[in-house]
């Protein structure tokens, strides 16, 4: 969206009218015309807890073989970004052979993920 993009107050996207005018929204502009910008961040994505009472390994890929880059701390929660198949991982949450990227080469097992599904709750990792 740029800046003469608006947003009416139904969420309707139209092109911001001038003063005396009506936008391609239907909204009569009285006045200078507004500028909205909207963000989206990963802080706005749905974040999953991991299972209490763990201080989670984040790995370079998706098994065990690979090094751990951190450690989450206890009550973490994850943005999952994508995820792929890895080595198969037991857990609090079952046994899974799925990998939850959480950040550019993070990845955490899903079975230490509390995501309610076992299968994939985001796209797959290229």
């Amino acid at each position: 969206m740029d800046t003469t993009d608006m947003i009416d107050a139904t969420g309707t996207m139209g092109t911001a009218g001038t003063a005396g005018t009506t936008g391609t929204n239907g909204i009569a502009a009285e006045g200078p015309a507004l500028a909205v910008t909207v963000t989206v961040t990963a802080a706005s994505a749905t974040r999953y807890p991991v299972a209490p009472g763990y201080r989670l390994n984040v790995r370079s890929g998706p098994g065990t073989q690979y090094p751990i880059v951190r450690s989450l701390p206890l009550n973490a929660t994850v943005a999952i970004s994508c995820q792929k198949y890895g080595e198969t991982v037991t857990g609090p949450y079952g046994t899974t052979r799925v990998w939850d990227n959480i950040a550019l080469g993070e990845y955490v097992s899903d079975s230490y993920v509390r995501t309610g599904s076992d299968g994939f709750v985001a796209p797959r990792c290229a």
